[in-house]
């Protein structure tokens, strides 16, 4: 129950975080030395998007209630075209087998590139004059953050995709804003689609185990946590300071993997 409590924290802090929830999970898996069935961690995955359902459930209702207003149904319509272009693309890349294996090594080098990619954006941002104006190259972009995440794990799908919004312009508490809004869905589909393959390959059993219903809770409080803590940290900081602890941690992650520490 120990080592649930743990895996579930370490995946509701990191998941939207732009640090690499996969990164961390290598490692505490390899600490915890724990046996967990793939049900498990699909399950735990599915926390933190309740998560930032409920951080973000004002927004979701007015989407309704003020359906009407040509603001909300241009935001609204924007969304949706994002989540549609990630679904699309994910579908293709799966389909081609556009996706790096999460081993060691891969994950560790899609951490340090990451990275190099937040200071990059973070330098470009200090030239220009961000603001808060959704335009469609930050749908198109957000889109394509996802997808290089899906593509590389380690990447992180929130930070490749807050810094696709960067690129062209929006200012970072719209662009985590937007970029989470555009993931509840995303993450939705895909979390219910692992699902409902667990529960009809028969492994409804692990779904229900004190340690997954454990691990699914902690994972959920911890990740409502991190997003409400990102949403004010964004207010008067740049990402700077996650660029530095992707250095760490894939160095880190290549250190284990050269003193054979973890399995490649």
């Amino acid at each position: 129950m120990f080592e649930a409590i743990i895996i579930g924290l370490v995946e509701g802090l990191t998941e939207f975080l732009p640090i690499s929830s996969t990164g961390h999970m290598l490692i505490a898996n390899f600490f915890l030395k724990g046996s967990y069935s793939d049900a498990f961690y699909v399950l735990i995955q599915v926390g933190p998007i309740a998560a930032c359902t409920l951080v973000f459930w004002r927004d979701i209702i007015s989407f309704f209630v003020n359906w009407k207003n040509p603001g909300t149904k241009d935001y609204v319509l924007k969304l949706f075209v994002a989540f549609f272009l990630t679904g699309l693309g994910g579908l293709i890349a799966k389909m081609c087998g556009l996706k790096l294996p999460e081993t060691i090594l891969p994950v560790a080098l899609s951490v340090l590139i990451g990275a190099f990619v937040i200071f990059a954006v973070e330098y470009k941002s200090k030239k220009r004059t961000l603001n808060s104006n959704i335009t469609w190259a930050v749908v198109v972009a957000i889109a394509l953050g996802q997808l290089s995440a899906a593509i590389f794990p380690g990447a992180s799908r929130s930070g490749m995709a807050i810094m696709g919004a960067l690129i062209v312009g929006l200012a970072r508490p719209d662009a985590v804003k937007f970029a989470f809004l555009v993931g509840i869905p995303t993450m939705f589909v895909a979390g219910s689609y692992e699902l409902f393959k667990e529960i009809k390959a028969g492994n409804t059993y692990d779904l229900i185990l004190p340690e997954s219903i454990v691990a699914y809770i902690v994972a959920t409080i911890s990740a409502w946590l991190s997003v409400v803590w990102l949403l004010k940290f964004v207010q008067t900081r740049n990402f700077i300071p996650f660029a530095w602890y992707r250095i760490v941690l894939g160095i880190g992650l290549i250190i284990f993997l050269l003193l054979g520490e973890l399995q490649h």
